[in-house]
């Protein structure tokens, strides 16, 4: 992922140098098992573990002639081992996919406690905001269209929500990626003890494959990869209403603007939701990671590397790119410009058509049938949409015309917008308690 998008510490996971320092953990680890069971001798483990880990750029060097990035690490690590000869225990009865795999695991958790602790930081965003404007009235829309009265709180409850299950997601996709596996070529443990695996594990804190051959079924790092989706397009679900409040024609929402923001080179006048677009393209990133990622899922026999390829690409741009959407999102829903009025005035632009459902009810309750009350009162409504004349005064027209008879005071009642967000406080209780 490009600079521009990577905050420090996630770039700081998927960087080459920290790879190579988790590749000399796991290998001192295996070494420290073998020691420990008498496999090799015991003198080679603290050189190992002094020996600093090799530069990327000495690696990329000793690559270009290896064509293998493993052997390329392990002939550099050595040069820095002293003696040199301790690291012929090195690798000691295992195969790269051991090293890579394992390592990878350590790198997706760290990842995904980077990723949780910013869910965290979302989830209360979005549940205080909520409950914040849970008496904020608006129009609610279907299609785009007006529909019926809503608050804006229940709209951002909704997405909270959606983050904590996302969030729960992530969090359990972490145990399923969180796995060691260390058992040689075809994964018999032809050449290494079951217990190195165990005991890596345990050092790690991870656990160790229920089953892999060279490799471990890329089926977890799918799931977790998903989840990153799910994640982002929760996101972008938040920039999405922000990007319709934004627009001229509704202005309920706004991004903050800062003083000396510049929306546009040509037009001085112009903000842009910049910050929500941005979320949307970024969004688009992460999903494109997940068909590639499961395609690694059926490998050739015990292993291949198709996915390997693939994984370099869209492990590192899919963590890095979500934990930049949730930084984002995070600060747009904190800074969130909400223009309570506007709303009310949007709410109330339609001449009264968003009561309509309430008065088919009404009128189906005063004795006609449903089909003469949906008649009456679409009529009426389509008279309202053309003409503009408010949609009491078409329908009391058409009543009086049909010999319907409208109880006035009942429709005072009917045609005010609290009363349809009057049973929402069971949802608001159970947003507080969102955590």
């Amino acid at each position: 992922m490009i600079e521009r998008y990577t905050l420090p510490e996630m770039g700081r996971v998927w960087s080459d140098q920290h790879k190579y320092e988790l590749w000399c953990r796991v290998e001192t680890l295996v070494l420290e098992a073998h020691a420990a069971a008498g496999r090799v001798p015991a003198d080679v483990v603290e050189p190992v573990r002094a020996a600093p880990p090799p530069t990327p750029e000495r690696v990329a060097e000793i690559e270009e002639t290896t064509q293998h990035d493993v052997i390329a690490f392990l002939t550099a690590w050595a040069d820095n081992t002293s003696p040199r000869s301790a690291a012929a225990y090195v690798h000691h009865g295992m195969t790269s996919s051991d090293l890579l795999d394992t390592a990878l695991a350590v790198q997706l958790t760290e990842a995904t406690d980077l990723l949780l602790a910013r869910m965290d930081r979302l989830v209360a965003v979005l549940r205080d905001h909520a409950l914040a404007h849970r008496d904020t009235i608006k129009v609610g829309r279907t299609h785009g269209v007006h529909a019926e009265p809503d608050v804006w709180g229940h709209r951002v409850a909704d997405i909270a929500f959606a983050a904590a299950r996302s969030r729960d997601r992530l969090r359990a996709a972490r145990e399923r990626v969180g796995v060691v596996a260390i058992s040689g070529a075809v994964g018999t443990y032809s050449l290494i003890d079951p217990s190195v695996e165990v005991d890596v594990a345990r050092a790690l804190d991870l656990r160790p494959a229920d089953a892999s051959t060279q490799v471990v079924l890329r089926d977890s790092v799918s799931e977790w990869v998903a989840a990153l989706a799910i994640i982002a397009t929760v996101c972008e679900t938040v920039a999405l209403e922000v990007r319709h409040g934004q627009r001229t024609e509704v202005r309920e929402l706004s991004e903050a603007f800062g003083s000396g923001q510049k929306g546009s080179s040509a037009m001085p006048h112009k903000k842009n939701p910049i910050r929500s677009e941005r979320i949307a393209g970024l969004a688009r990133v992460v999903r494109a990671a997940v068909v590639p990622v499961m395609e690694g899922i059926p490998l050739w026999h015990e292993r291949d590397i198709s996915h390997s390829s693939t994984e370099r690409v869209f492990l590192p741009d899919a963590a890095i790119t979500t934990d930049y959407l949730l930084h984002l999102t995070t600060g747009l829903v904190e800074n969130l410009v909400v223009d309570v009025q506007r709303m009310r005035d949007n709410l109330e632009s339609t001449g009264g058509l968003i009561y309509t459902s309430s008065v088919l009810l009404e009128v189906v309750e005063r004795g006609l049938s449903r089909e003469d009350a949906y008649a009456l009162v679409q009529s009426s409504a389509m008279e309202t949409w053309n003409t503009g004349t408010p949609f009491r005064e078409t329908l009391r027209a058409r009543a009086a015309a049909s010999g319907v008879a409208l109880d006035e005071a009942r429709l005072d009642e009917i045609c005010r917008p609290e009363r349809y967000v009057q049973r929402l406080g069971p949802l608001f209780d159970r947003l507080a308690a969102l955590s």
